[in-house]
Order: structure tokens, then sequence, then C-alpha cells
């Protein structure tokens, strides 16, 4: 049988590994800047914990697992269980007996069932990040793929809007030592809840929110079809068209916010929040083309309760490669009240592919080997070992070429793989207590004395 790969995967070459460690090191050292501390959690999880967290969907996208609990189970029962099963491949089909559990989706779920479960032993304001993998039963494309990598920080136990400050900053910090320029799009859910009080479709707010979040890929059109598909009348839809042809001016378009928010609590509240998060990154100095207002942003997962992020790379065509927002009411659902919380997500394999495209990886981001013994064989061998170890105790990366073959091929394998320099250990230099190595990148040999190779 052929070999492949199932769609939506990827392997990952040496230098791939080395360049997403190289992001990721940047973004989790600049975590633990910020204060927040490491969490894993399991890559699956009981399927109730997920369902119902991301909106209609979401939940679709969700990789469920097929009930492992078949081959223990009573004849009866699994009679029944092998009877569903074969129903769900003949049609769309939803039984508890045929699965159960499911890989994670994202990892703030997951994070909030971790809080839930521990509240009772955690310090709070509680700060975690985490980076794994994540599964979505997507249809891959571009920078879309059915695994991939969070990596996520998150605060939960406050309701202070420093924390959105402090989460735009550490955005901006991160990318700008991944010398991405980035523009941050800030909205919050509470804008888009009076937006569709204003409207009269509070009873369609989701329907509204998962239109309007695909604006930048169907268009005005694309958004204003599907909203009339999803029963919201053309009536209601004009009373929004203002939210197609807004200024660049933040500020403004919040006063033109307030001007038809009058009476509404909940959309004037989400006004303050974002006046008060703009206005306070601005005295920071962060500018405004960095951190920009965005009324269309809506981010369709339906635990967000205040801000939400989404963040996009200038001078590539990338869908965005970071978000998050707030969700002051996430633990409820697992029987756990007044733990509001925020998070931001950095998404690796975007990030990658735009560094790559953007030529952006530092040479010394791969992990080439620095030093190849040539393998002459017999005592020399031996002598070459001995000097690798002492080079390795230094941390400075070496290997012995494993077999005593012509000094040609050893050279080529050092090329292929990129190893700056071939140490050659014969007989003269071991009587002599000397060094003889080959730079392969500049072309230059020399011998040293033992003392100054290893310095």
């Amino acid at each position: 049988m052929k070999p492949s790969l199932a769609k939506g995967t990827r392997d990952f070459t040496s230098l791939e590994v080395s360049r997403r460690k190289y992001i990721i090191n940047i973004l989790q050292k600049n975590f633990e800047l910020f204060g927040f501390q490491p969490l894993e959690t399991p890559s699956f999880e009981n399927l109730s914990t997920l369902t119902g967290k991301y909106g209609e969907e979401g939940d679709r996208l969700i990789f469920k697992i097929l009930n492992s609990s078949i081959n223990e189970a009573k004849d009866e029962k699994k009679v029944q269980m092998q009877n569903d099963f074969q129903k769900a491949l003949e049609k769309p089909f939803s039984s508890e007996n045929l699965t159960d559990k499911a890989l994670r989706y994202d990892l703030t779920v997951p994070f909030a069932r971790f809080v839930a479960m521990n509240h009772g032993k955690l310090t709070f304001p509680y700060k975690r990040y985490q980076i794994q993998p994540v599964w979505r039963a997507d249809r891959p494309q571009k920078g879309r793929f059915r695994e991939f990598y969070q990596c996520d920080a998150d605060v939960v136990g406050s309701e202070s809007l420093w924390q959105e400050v402090d989460l735009v900053q550490l955005y901006l910090k991160s990318f700008e030592e991944l010398k991405v320029s980035v523009k941050i799009h800030i909205n919050n859910r509470k804008v888009l809840s009076g937006l569709a009080e204003y409207a009269g479709i509070t009873d369609k707010l989701i329907d509204f929110t998962v239109a309007l979040d695909k604006l930048d890929k169907i268009g005005k059109d694309g958004v204003v079809k599907e909203l009339l598909e999803r029963e919201i009348t053309q009536e209601s839809i004009d009373k929004l068209d203002f939210l197609f042809s807004q200024t660049d001016n933040a500020l403004q378009n919040l006063e033109l916010l307030k001007s038809k928010f009058k009476g509404n609590e909940t959309g004037l509240k989400g006004v303050e929040e974002l006046e008060f998060v703009l206005t306070q990154c601005q005295n920071l100095g962060i500018k405004s083309e960095n951190l920009v207002f965005d009324i269309t942003l809506a981010r369709g997962l339906d635990y967000y309760t205040g801000a939400i992020f989404e963040v996009k790379a200038e001078g590539v065509q990338m869908g965005s490669i970071g978000g998050g927002g707030r969700y002051d009411n996430l633990t409820e659902v697992f029987g756990v009240k007044n733990i509001p919380g925020i998070g931001i997500s950095f998404g690796l394999d975007r990030i990658y592919l735009v560094l790559e495209e953007l030529n952006l990886f530092p040479e010394d981001a791969t992990s080439n080997v620095e030093f190849l013994f040539a393998n002459f064989g017999g005592n020399e061998t031996v002598e070459a070992l001995k000097l690798i170890r002492q080079l390795r105790e230094k941390g400075k990366s070496a290997e012995l070429y494993p077999e005593p073959a012509k000094i040609g091929k050893q050279f080529t394998y050092a090329e292929k793989k990129g190893i700056k320099n071939l140490v050659f250990l014969g007989e003269e230099e071991i009587k002599n207590g000397n060094v003889t190595f080959k730079n392969l990148e500049a072309g230059e040999q020399k011998t040293v004395s033992l003392e100054e190779f290893l310095g």
C-alpha cells in the first residue's frame, strides 16, 4: 500500500521543527515575562465538555472519538452499539452509545474545565499559558489544518480591563520580536449585542455574529445574503448598513455608536469598555495603526462576553494569526460561577507560514550540528569519541561519521546535513596533541592545539 498522510496533517522535517521551536521559544519567554505559568491538558475530553461551547458551526467541526468500550460491553449493549454505528455510516445519526469523547477543539474550554475542577486550589487572578495541538474537522486549505498548535495565554478571576491592555502589549511585544508587522483588531461582544438590540434582532444574535464574522471572506454582499438566509429582515439589515462604512477614527466611530445606543444599556457598556482599552493603550504609546477598532469583528464563538481580538499580519495574504477575547461566564457551564476570564491565542502554524513567506526566519533558527568528526577507524575513532564527549559537555553539538568510509563520502554527508565543520583527528594529530578541522561554509582549513580547539 502506498503511504499517505491524513488530509489536514503534516510531517515536520528537522528544519521545520527547529523553526517552530524558534517561534515557540519567543512566545514562551514572553508568556513568562508577563507572569503566565505553564499548563497542559489531555488531548481528548469528554464530549459533553466540548459541545455547546463553540456555536453551531464549531460543534460540527469537533472530531468525535468512537466509543472504545464496545468490546467491554455486554452482548445486548454491544449489538445496540454496533447497530448505532451502522446507522451513523448510512446517515447523520447521534447516539450516546456511539461516542462520548472528542479531540480538543481549542485550549480555552479544557482550561475552563481545569479551573472549574481546581478553583479551590488556585490563586486568583490565575494566569496560565498553554502550547499544545488541537484538532478540527475542517476543510484543509492554505493556513488551515485539521491538526495544528495553539499557543494560549489566559487570565481568570479578574474583571479588570487592564488585563485587556496587558494582553495587547503581549501581542505587540511578541510579534515585534518575531519581526512581523501586525494589526490587532478589537471589538466587544456587548457592542454586537447592542447592535442586535438596535436592529430588533436580539433573538438572532448568534446568526447575526456568525454572518458578520465572515465579512473579510465573503464581503458585504455575501454577509447581507447570509443574513437574509438566516431570516433577518431587510429592514433590520438596512438599520445596520452603517457598519460597512466606518471611518479610520476609532473614537469617532464609538461616538456614532453612542448616538445609536441611547437607552441601550448593553451596547453603551461595550462602548465604554472599548473606550477605556483604546485610550489606555494610546496612553502607553501604542499607535492607532497597530490597534484598530473593527466594529464588524465578531469571532463566532458563543462564549465571548466582552472584548474580542483578532491579529492580522501586514504584507501577506493570510487569515488571522491570533485571536481571543473575554469570557466572563465560561466556568458556569461546569457549575462554578463568578470566575471571569480573558485570553488570547497565537496561531503557531500560520505564524510559521508568515515568517516563511516574508523570509523572516534567522539563520540560527536551525539546529545544525557544529562538528562532524571524520571516521578513520581503529584507535583514531576512540580518540575522536573522547573529544566529542568533551565538546558535548561544553554544550557544543558533535557527531562521528558511523563508518570509516572514503573521505569524499564523509564530506558529502556533512554538506548535505549543513554541518559547519569537518574535524580530522588522525594519527598525526593525536601524536602532536592537535586537531585539524575545515569550516565548510568558509572553505578554510586549519590545525590548532587541543586546548585551543576545546576553548
